[in-house]
């Protein structure tokens, strides 16, 4: 049971990626440090925020921003001189701003859009099933026709 449990934990590395070095000596700005850093994504492992990532840009970057944190930055201008510095990329969380409006939109706008597409596709349909229908005299030799 034991080496389940440390098997587990050899898996779980990259959990324990802040390495104690790092961390700053007052719990509070540390939490902030934490908080943010939980925003930021590393670079280098794309989808993983640099709290979790034990990538050496990701080191970098915690660094960077508990040295922000340590001049005095308040929580935004820190994330703004990361953002400024690498590129709206490194937010998890990309802004609804600008260029990004249509990506947020585009989603959304293309499910409307399929929506709109099949209403009028069985309309359509709909329509044509009409304009195919017998005439009265053409049921009446049908009906004469399956009599035979």
């Amino acid at each position: 049971m034991r080496w389940v449990f440390v098997a587990w934990l050899l898996m779980a590395g990259p959990v324990f990626a802040v390495l104690p070095a790092e961390m700053l000596p007052d719990p509070v700005m540390e939490a902030r440090a934490r908080a943010i850093s939980q925003e930021l994504r590393c670079l280098v492992c794309r989808n993983e925020s640099i709290d979790d990532s034990d990538a050496g840009l990701a080191h970098d970057l915690r660094v960077l921003l508990r040295e922000r944190l340590l001049a005095g930055d308040t929580d935004a201008a820190a994330v703004a001189f990361i953002v400024d510095r690498y590129g709206e990329f490194v937010l998890l969380r990309p802004t609804t701003a600008g260029g990004n409006l249509l990506l947020w939109l585009a989603g959304p706008l293309m499910v409307l859009g399929g929506g709109v597409v099949a209403v009028a596709m069985v309309r359509r349909r709909s329509r044509d099933a009409e304009a195919e229908a017998l005439s009265v005299e053409d049921q009446a030799r049908l009906a004469e026709l399956l009599q035979k």
